[in-house]
């Protein structure tokens, strides 16, 4: 197995090849402490993530983790499923700290460094939650936008606010607030969303005064005032009155940033080129993408790309395709993913039909058998069921008595398999449970079964859920980077730190030196 060192690997950066650059440990493990242009793909969920990230097999890849070798696990994974050119950071993290290179901690660390430097760069005006809720008791002519997605909003919200993920901003403002003095607050749960949103309107022209929540819901939560929870608030669907108004903001704004467009005849030469890595994005509502799409795209609501943009892109350096109906949501995302540093972004105009199939799914043990829920309810006291849901959502409902695990970790479970009469392994649809089949076999020493549809199937069919919110604890949550407000003591504390640390995040790509934010050419 071939290893780079961390100087090799520091050239690599900044060359113009493309390179994916993954780390093979768990969500909360990379969280911890990574090199800035890491991409999170644990072992746990290589199968769907490798795939996803890496379009075309024969790119270059080096895989990371901490040191402990289980870089070479999922290089050796990688290898077995095609990749051709795979190598190992020598020494990992480490290693690359002892060159006298920057580590970060965090998740989707370059989008939120961007979301600092775009406030930074044009200067994106914020209110503190005191003045807002002032404004907001007043009665001020205002509009209080959420730029997170529905969940995260039907969570905890501002009162008053609606919720319009980022990417809908631009293309539903006119309809929003058509009031030129009607002022408009963004709002996420930290800053980068707000920070985005608002500039995103700002970049857009439009003539409304535009703030961004100064930290968000959590800077709400510590100025002492409440949250509200279980808000379905929401835009209304369909396409927009001011659709057409939408689109020549947003044209204004990728002509500013360079963003080409490309005819549905060009991305099928795109997709038939196998020297380059494509991505191809539906940057639309979820629900507009569910109910038809391009063949081979995948959903990247325009909002959430932009901050998370390392879910869906791991390759530096491969090719962008984003694609909406109107065009005006791919134009603001591509703009943005443009100062972000990627130079080959485009739209496609008119290519939401058609297009070329993804690779293949992941493939399926040959010797899973299922379960559906009557049969489990009907065996639970005898069973041992295992859940491999994210440790988050473990705790918020789970089948009572199911048994937590990350399917790369299942080891300290395998007393309890072996005691079960029978052992059934459950995930939220049913999917990552297929693929654990032959982990939980080896240590359960008998064949498992697997819940059909999943823990959603369980609980659409009536079934009570048990919650718990200090299972796992929050150490044991590896395969997550805890939020602060999923930690069960020093909140406070945690949202403090949180927030001066994306803070920070303009000084230490500074420091790091491969960062050349809003120089796309």
């Amino acid at each position: 197995m071939k290893t780079v060192d961390a100087k090799t690997l520091r050239g690599w950066i900044e060359d113009t090849q493309e390179l994916a650059l993954l780390d093979a440990r768990e969500d909360g493990e990379f969280g911890a402490e990574h090199l800035f242009w890491a991409v999170p793909c644990g072992m746990s969920r290589r199968e769907t993530r490798a795939r996803a990230l890496l379009p075309r097999r024969d790119t270059r890849i080096c895989v990371t983790d901490d040191g402990r070798g289980v870089a070479r696990q999922l290089a050796a994974w990688l290898e077995g499923i095609g990749c051709t050119d795979v190598s190992v950071l020598d020494g990992g993290t480490k290693a690359w700290a002892a060159a006298g290179y920057v580590v970060f901690s965090g998740m989707n660390v370059p989008s939120k460094a961007f979301g600092e430097w775009v406030e930074h760069h044009y200067g994106t005006e914020s209110v503190d939650a005191p003045e807002l809720d002032a404004w907001i008791k007043s009665g001020k002519n205002m509009v209080v936008l959420d730029s997170r997605t529905q969940e995260e909003f039907n969570r905890m919200s501002i009162p008053t606010g609606i919720s319009v993920p980022g990417g809908e901003l631009v293309y539903r403002i006119g309809d929003l607030a058509p009031d030129p003095d009607t002022l408009v607050v963004v709002n996420c749960a930290g800053r980068t969303r707000s920070i985005m949103g608002a500039e995103s309107l700002r970049r857009a022209g439009i003539p409304n005064k535009v703030v961004a929540l100064r930290n968000g819901t959590m800077g709400w939560d510590l100025a002492g005032l409440t949250c509200e929870h279980g808000k379905t608030d929401r835009f209304a669907p369909g396409t927009p009155k001011t659709a057409d108004l939408a689109l020549r903001r947003a044209t204004a704004f990728a002509h500013e940033t360079g963003v080409r467009t490309i005819t549905p005849a060009q991305l099928a030469q795109f997709e038939a080129d196998p020297n380059r890595t494509l991505y191809v994005l539906d940057v639309r509502d979820p629900p507009e993408y569910r109910a038809g799409h391009r063949a081979g795209s995948v959903n990247a609501p325009g909002g959430q790309l932009v901050q998370a943009t390392d879910t869906w892109v791991g390759v530096r350096g491969a090719r962008i395709v984003l694609l909406c109906d109107t065009g005006a949501r791919s134009r603001m995302s591509a703009a943005w993913l443009r100062l972000m540093g990627h130079t080959d972004v485009f739209v496609a105009d008119g290519a939401l039909q058609g297009g070329t199939a993804r690779p293949a799914a992941p493939e399926l043990s040959a010797a899973v058998s299922s379960i559906d829920v009557a049969g489990l309810a009907a065996a639970l006291s005898d069973t041992a069921v295992v859940d491999l849901s994210r440790s988050v959502d473990f705790r918020d409902g789970h089948i009572p008595g199911a048994l937590w695990g990350v399917r790369s970790r299942l080891a300290p479970l395998q007393t309890r398999l072996q005691a079960a009469k029978h052992v059934v392994i459950a995930s939220p649809d049913g999917e990552a449970a297929r693929l654990a089949v032959p982990e939980v076999r080896a240590l359960a020493g008998k064949t498992p079964q697997v819940l059909a549809g999943g823990t959603a199937a369980w609980k659409a069919a009536g079934h009570p859920l048990e919650k718990n919110r200090l299972i796992p604890a929050d150490e044991d949550c590896i395969d997550f980077y805890l939020r602060p407000y999923d930690r069960n003591s020093g909140v406070e504390e945690a949202m403090n730190a949180y927030l001066s640390w994306e803070i920070d995040l303009v000084h230490e790509i500074e420091r790091d030196g491969t960062v050349r934010f809003g120089a796309a050419h």
